[in-house]
């Protein structure tokens, strides 16, 4: 009997050390999940900070991955990555060596202790937003949001373009080798 695999879009983020180093070891280590194979990648985006503003800038990307992981079982093993790669959770939205999120996991809501999906600041976030859009365009996913019920794309053009809390997002002159659909 077949098990389906789940499709899941993850975002990466990072604003210590090496940084476009960074995202390249955690894309590698995602690759190597079990049960797991990356299907696509966005580029890179440099983004400003947000909540706690007095940091480095970050490197943000989306990749999407197909899974026979559970939810928690995939939670597991982007923490372990995490760990490996110094991330440390010393200032809550502070800065991070790496950042591994599972923003949305097929049409699965979950509302678990240690996971909640969709991400719960997924739909107000533009350095999220735009690379999941990038994503999404690359494997032409229509996933909608599962709880809000709109598009990816009509909720990074329903962001207010003069929040001074959105920041700004742009294409980082660097990019991994392999940013592409796989």
């Amino acid at each position: 009997m077949e098990i389906n695999l789940d499709k899941v879009y993850l975002g990466l983020g990072t604003n210590l050390g090496e940084r476009l180093d960074n995202l390249a070891q955690a894309i590698a280590a995602i690759e190597a999940i079990p049960e797991t194979r990356l299907t696509a990648q966005s580029s890179i985006y440099e983004t400003q900070p947000r909540f706690y503003t007095a940091q480095p800038n970050f490197l943000n990307a989306c990749v999407a991955i197909e899974t026979r992981l559970s939810p928690l079982d995939l939670l597991k093993e982007l923490q372990a990555i995490e760990y490996r790669l110094g991330r440390a959770r010393s200032i809550p939205n502070g800065p991070r060596t790496i950042d591994l999120d599972i923003l949305l996991y097929g049409k699965r809501v979950l509302n678990e202790e240690d996971l909640v999906v969709p991400h719960p600041g997924l739909h107000t976030r533009a350095f999220v937003l735009v690379p999941l859009a990038e994503v999404m365009s690359v494997t032409a996913a229509e996933l909608r949001h599962p709880v809000l019920e709109r598009s990816i794309p009509d909720l990074l053009a329903q962001l207010p373009t003069d929040a001074p809390d959105i920041g700004w997002v742009r294409k980082f002159e660097q990019q991994l080798e392999s940013n592409q659909a796989v």
